[in-house]
């Protein structure tokens, strides 16, 4: 299967902006009047995720990882959550994987195939960062292999923005949250130093540009507005490489 539309990923560590950064996209799209298509919000609001058939009229979807809905519920509610009951990196990546077959053969898949534009916040991305260093020592092999990864990396994005930011800024704005707290078991300063050093390494890089992914570093260490400049600086030299 050939795809006809465009895939972007925002990724990155906690606290570096990615939602903020899917959302200048979309609105950027909206501006141009194109329909977008909220799955996240849909996720939100019914607690799954939508049939092919209610994308059928936006050109613009905007996803994310783990899902609102299903899987990603218990992702976000119990797996990761900080708990006495630590899950493992095995299990947590099985489960980041399983959300992510269905969120890829229900939206996006279908969604490139009709010549959509999906922007998302999070991927097989994350996984590949995240979990292999989450506990236990896991094989990055072992989690590419898991059928929901494979499949997202066949499916591997177009255009790759890897944020980069210091650790500790990124802990300072998580503390600072009023409306978003996640509680999550990644959000320490000695893991964030590890996954900043993970997503921004030339071995992490070569598993999307070997695939055929554009990667693209955006420094979201100042301010807001110089972030979605240096995105948008981005974005428009990736879609004037693809003519």
């Amino acid at each position: 299967m050939k795809r006809k539309g465009t895939f972007v990923i925002i990724d990155g560590i906690d606290g570096s902006g990615k939602g903020t950064l899917v959302s200048a996209l979309v609105a950027r799209a909206r501006k141009k009047k194109l329909k977008v298509f909220d799955v996240v919000a849909y996720e939100k609001k019914h607690h799954t995720l939508p049939e092919p058939r209610e994308l059928k009229n936006y050109w613009v979807i905007r996803t994310s990882e783990p899902t609102h809905s299903l899987i990603g519920r218990a992702i976000r509610q119990e797996i990761i959550r900080k708990n006495t009951r630590d899950y493992s990196g095995l299990s947590t990546a099985q489960a980041y994987a399983l959300d992510r077959l269905i969120l890829y053969r229900r939206v996006i898949i279908p969604a490139l195939m009709a010549g959509k534009y999906v922007f998302q916040e999070r991927g097989v991305t994350t996984t590949l960062a995240y979990q292999p260093v989450q506990a236990e020592h896991l094989a990055l092999r072992t989690i590419m292999q898991l059928d929901g990864n494979a499949q997202a990396l066949t499916w591997r994005p177009d255009l790759l923005v890897l944020l980069k930011i210091r650790p500790r800024t990124a802990l300072i704005r998580l503390h600072a949250r009023t409306a978003k707290q996640d509680n999550a078991i990644f959000e320490t300063l000695h893991f964030f130093e590890k996954l900043e050093s993970r997503f921004h390494s030339a071995w992490y890089k070569k598993i999307f540009t070997s695939r055929g992914s554009a990667v693209r570093v955006v420094d979201t260490d100042g301010t807001l507005q110089d972030s979605r400049k240096r995105l948008m600086e981005v974005w428009e030299e990736f879609q004037r490489s693809r003519g």
